[in-house]
């Protein structure tokens, strides 16, 4: 909140006060710093603990479902169009980085995963579900999106199955994986990597979204494939 004072025109300044009358003055209001990192390593550190959601923040996406920790996971109610989670806890890696967690689909129609993630100094999402639930791919390579560039595949997800999902970036290519099948494995250098326009925008810089869509997540992770 801006705020100040004004004098009229040619008015004198005031005299200051008396040294002794600042000693009560206000204290000026603390600058917020940022949280640090985790200490990311090559071995797997935990995004999601387990019992509630620190790190992540509910995404602020318009009549969004519920979300709560149960059973060790991360619930996703189905909202009128988008439900998720953001990071919230410090720096994140932008390359040379993989991702893992298993997700499944209790109902709905569309994607019930939408990893948002950085990728150098922007961010993509990896789609499983969309576009009516049969479409899995990359959101946006060169402003094309999961149903239209080149990592687009259709997939059919059973509804209450887990799945594994896996997701590497390095500045050479993105890389994914469904349970054992390697779904992704495109090249990025030179190319423009985005996330689609709209609501998804408020993951970043890493977070889980459905849209329509009830769903849970657990066992979410990273690690660097680099020291």
């Amino acid at each position: 909140m801006l705020g100040g004072c004004a004098s009229g025109p040619g008015s004198s300044p005031a005299p200051a006060p008396p040294s002794a009358a600042v000693t009560n003055a206000p204290a000026a209001p603390a600058v917020e710093t940022a949280k640090p990192s985790l200490p990311w390593s090559t071995e797997w550190t935990e995004l999601f603990n387990g019992r509630d959601l620190s790190n992540w923040a509910v995404t602020d996406f318009v009549a969004h479902g519920p979300v709560k920790v149960e059973s060790e996971q991360i619930k996703l109610g189905a909202g009128a169009i988008m439900t998720g989670i953001n990071w919230t806890n410090g720096a994140l890696p932008k390359t040379d980085y993989e991702i893992s967690l298993e997700a499944l689909k209790s109902d709905g129609v569309d994607f019930f995963c939408g990893l948002t993630f950085p990728v150098g100094d922007s961010y993509c999402s990896l789609i499983l579900g969309g576009w009516g639930g049969a479409v899995a791919g990359l959101s946006s390579l060169d402003d094309l999106d999961a149903s239209e560039n080149e990592t687009s595949k259709h997939m059919f997800f059973e509804v209450g199955r887990w799945y594994a999902v896996r997701m590497r970036v390095t500045t050479a290519k993105i890389e994914a994986w469904v349970d054992h099948e390697k779904i992704v494995d495109v090249g990025i250098a030179g190319r423009k990597v985005s996330l689609r326009p709209g609501p998804i925008e408020f993951c970043k810089p890493l977070g889980l979204a459905t849209y329509q869509t009830g769903a849970a997540a657990r066992d979410f992770k990273l690690r660097l494939t680099k020291p």
